[in-house]
């Protein structure tokens, strides 16, 4: 019987792998819901009833300054301090009909090619969740309950089954991420075309999309890797999942406040998130407000640092080198003693 597929069967038939699944994918559908029902599509209706709000507010406005102007020139008039008003009083005037735009009072549309890129980060959250979470689980549960000893002794090749678990895992997951990612995308355009708009989607947005997307699962493979290697080298799932609320509690939100407190330049460039943004959006650029990077026009602007999605896929690729490598040390090193 090929370990591999005995492997793929046991992933399949964890309650945690399928409960995550179905949590994780119940989630989506409740975000696909929501911009659903909170955004609409615009139409001359739209567009009319808009016109009407501008033309109300206009009024009004052109009212307040009838009104302001008179009381302005009474108190004028009769001698009274009035320091809240403008020496001359004909300078008080309602905003032109022309300064009012029609997008603040339109109501929020969804348009796939403005939008979609911000909508694939919460798919790659939610899928790295899952990837980590079944990950730890898959692995640490075999050490804590003994299973792990027991398949060692029809295959003794240590390295051989945990590799093959790594492999079994990142198949299903991929199994996972795959479908669901396309459906991500066919349920936003559906919301696009119900509610709201696909205008100037072209070859190289699509492109750019599909890249993204491909990121998102990357991510998630590179999440359910790291989880699994701390599950393995704890031999408990506790050690992944404690190991991940000390880091992300302690680690990112403490080290946040530490540096904040410090006021070290880009404390931002210390955190995580910082760098899973930026693998999902090519670019994080940060800000230094305590420092000016003078310009040509005299102006004083904010120092910035670029965090790019090359600097991220460094640190993931020396995160699952550093834990996966130390799990298979660990394996090694007990197979030998």
């Amino acid at each position: 019987m090929s370990l591999f597929r005995t492997e793929l069967r046991r992933l399949a038939k964890r309650r945690i792998a399928r409960w995550m699944t179905v949590g994780g994918l119940v989630v989506l559908v409740l975000v696909a819901a929501g911009m659903f029902l909170t955004n609409h599509k615009i139409g001359p209706e739209q567009l009319a009833e808009a016109r009407r709000q501008i033309d109300r507010q206009h009024q009004e406005q052109v009212r307040w300054a009838d009104q302001e102007r008179a009381n302005c020139e009474r108190v004028k008039a009769a001698g009274e301090t009035a320091d809240h008003y403008p020496v001359d009083c004909a300078q008080i005037t309602a905003p032109p009909r022309e300064s009012f735009d029609e997008q603040w009072f339109l109501p929020p549309t969804f348009d796939f090619r403005a939008s979609f890129g911000e909508m694939l980060i919460p798919l790659a959250a939610i899928l790295a969740m899952v990837g980590f979470v079944v990950g730890a689980s898959f692995v640490g549960a075999e050490w804590s309950t003994g299973a792990m000893m027991n398949l060692l002794l029809w295959r003794p090749k240590r390295l051989t089954v945990l590799l093959t678990k790594l492999g079994a895992l990142l198949t299903g997951l991929l199994a996972l991420a795959l479908p669901a990612t396309a459906a991500w995308f066919g349920s936003m355009w559906l919301v696009a075309n119900l509610r709201g708009t696909t205008e100037g989607m072209t070859s190289g947005t699509w492109q750019s999309f599909l890249i993204g997307g491909l990121r998102g699962i990357v991510l998630a493979l590179v999440a359910a890797t790291v989880g699994f290697a701390l599950a393995s080298l704890g031999r408990h799932t506790a050690m992944a999942l404690g190991g991940a609320v000390a880091v992300m509690v302690v680690g990112q939100v403490g080290l946040g406040i530490l540096l904040a407190m410090a006021q070290v330049r880009f404390a931002e460039a210390w955190l995580l998130p910082t760098y899973a943004m930026a693998w999902m959006t090519k670019k994080v650029t940060l800000q230094d407000w305590q420092a000016c990077d003078a310009t040509y026009t005299g102006q004083c602007e904010p120092a910035t640092l670029d965090i790019t999605w090359q600097h991220s896929s460094v640190l993931f690729t020396v995160g699952i080198v550093l834990f996966l490598g130390s799990a298979l040390w660990m394996m090694r090193r007990r197979d030998i003693t």
